[in-house]
């Protein structure tokens, strides 16, 4: 009764069922209510005073508290990670609010750098939650903020990955092609002076791209290059960029996703090597990847086999609220 009120404008939508809806749904307050965010109060003509307030404020942000947003963030990727992004959305928009604020009013670079870099990695963990929930539109307008804060980092490393990232806006929008270009703009933004794990990264995104694109030869040609550039061993973060999780076993997961996409029966070895070795917290990641073997096994017309772990996808993807996940498992589903 109250959804219906809500909708038909009979009954104003209170903070509090607001908040609650938020978190169920994973939008933010403008999205949930319709409208536009609050625009910012005017400040007075003779508002110098507030100004400098804001700067000497911006200018003290140390080292310390740059750590303090980026421990934030890691904390953030972490509870999203292991249950999903639909109820961090006001403590995302709320972290990256704070952050905008304080490169705003950052006058020197040498003050301006560490922020902005701290405000990339963030936006870009926003954004693939945005995407996550399927909030299209919200997650294109984070990775510009991550392109623009990464420009001002000075960091290649966070603009190719952003780029990379954006890319996968276009590829659900239906222009898998377009996203191709964006990822090859990427890796030619950032050359060789990136890490090894984030040219392996770029060239798995590019390969699932052109996977998506049909484009297979181009899809098999960059998935070689990513295995022949990950580095060995079971570590997945890199200290100079922190937003990737790639290693051997991540990787053989994505290699059976885009094996998956090309009708390869071998991308099933592959799924079950990766299910066998992945972490139990990336919970999201494991409904992802039950989603890939179903698609393996539907490729190969082994409809019980998909059918169980579209059965197990659901269940997680559900854990999780990702629209992204359950959008997929409907589309196989379907096929059943």
């Amino acid at each position: 009764m109250y959804v219906s009120e809500w909708e038909n404008g009979k009954r104003t939508l209170s903070d509090r069922y607001a908040g609650i809806l938020r978190k169920l749904l994973g939008v933010t307050d403008a999205e949930l209510r319709g409208g536009a965010a609050p625009a910012p109060v005017a400040a007075s003509a003779d508002g110098y005073d507030e100004l400098l307030s804001r700067i000497d404020a911006a200018g003290s942000v140390g080292e310390t508290m740059v750590q303090a947003f980026n421990d934030q963030t890691e904390l953030l990727r972490t509870m999203d990670r292991q249950r999903g992004a639909a109820g961090l959305v006001d403590q995302m928009t709320g972290h990256l609010a704070a952050l905008e604020d304080a490169l705003n009013f950052a006058v020197l670079p040498s003050a301006r750098r560490p922020v902005a870099l701290a405000l990339a990695g963030a936006s870009t963990l926003a954004a693939w939650q945005a995407i996550d929930s399927g909030a299209v539109e919200r997650a294109w307008r984070h990775y510009e903020l991550a392109k623009r804060a990464a420009r001002d980092a000075e960091a290649p490393m966070y603009l190719a990955h952003a780029m990379a990232e954006q890319a996968y806006v276009l590829c659900e929008a239906g222009r898998p092609a377009l996203g191709v270009d964006l990822v090859r703009d990427a890796r030619r933004t950032v050359g060789q002076s990136s890490s090894a794990r984030l040219r392996a990264w770029l060239y798995a995104a590019e390969a699932e791209m052109c996977a998506y694109a049909g484009m297979p030869d181009d899809s098999r040609r960059a998935l070689d290059a990513a295995l022949a550039t990950i580095p060995a061993g079971p570590e997945d973060r890199d200290p100079d960029m922190l937003s990737i999780f790639l290693n051997g076993t991540h990787l053989a997961r994505w290699q059976g996703n885009v094996l998956a996409m090309l009708g390869d029966s071998d991308a099933v070895t592959s799924l079950y090597g990766a299910l066998e070795d992945m972490d139990p917290s990336f919970v999201r990641a494991r409904a992802g990847l039950h989603t890939d073997l179903a698609h393996a096994h539907l490729t190969r017309a082994e409809y019980d086999d998909a059918h169980t772990h579209l059965r197990q996808a659901r269940l997680l993807a559900g854990r999780t609220g990702s629209v992204r996940q359950r959008r997929r498992v409907d589309m196989l589903s379907a096929r059943l």
